[in-house]
């Protein structure tokens, strides 16, 4: 094999370039001129939303609202701008597993307030949770079993992946890539 100095510092820039990237995987059915559609209802509140919040070239601004609404505080009522990338992840996570029907949302944005409500009634929730920080989603796919939904969210290297089959969700995060069972 014959590298010279020019190749071998272009190849030692890469690596070193791909290693600043996010660790996001990125499927192929997600290039940006795809668009994405989100199907979506709030087990606690009972609303549900059909929109498409990315248009192929720019997420839509007025639907990304609409969706930070249904994942909202409801408990107090707070809206947070959701970290997007969550909503790709359930995006990914849907077309990996073949599902085209409701997310169903147990929990998104949580106010500090309720959080610590939430961590005095259960030990499995996080003084530090990333839900506090819009960057969490507990939920699960309609008709779709929780362990399919967990094994697509590893398999995707999303972030962090809880496992709740007592209480019926998969938590995902933006925070490093881990796993648990809850």
């Amino acid at each position: 094999m014959n590298i010279n100095r020019r190749n071998f510092l272009a190849l030692g820039g890469a690596v070193v370039g791909s290693c600043l990237l996010p660790n996001i995987a990125i499927a192929s059915p997600f290039k940006a001129s795809n668009p994405r559609n989100m199907l979506i209802r709030n087990l606690h509140t009972g609303e549900e939303l059909e929109t498409k919040y990315f248009n192929g070239k720019t997420y839509v601004g007025s639907a990304v609202r609409k969706i930070n609404h249904i994942c909202r505080d409801f408990r107090q009522n707070e809206v947070a701008r959701i970290d997007r990338r969550l909503y790709d992840a359930i995006s990914q996570i849907q077309t990996y597993v073949g599902h085209e029907g409701y997310v169903q949302l147990i929990s998104g944005y949580r106010s500090p307030k309720t959080n610590k409500m939430l961590a005095k009634r259960s030990g499995g929730v996080a003084k530090k949770s990333y839900h506090m920080t819009a960057q969490a989603i507990d939920f699960n796919l309609e008709g779709v079993p929780l362990s399919k939904i967990r094994k697509a969210a590893m398999d995707l290297n999303i972030g962090g992946v809880g496992y709740y089959p007592g209480s019926q969700f998969v938590h995902i995060d933006t925070g490093p890539v881990r796993n648990w069972r809850g």
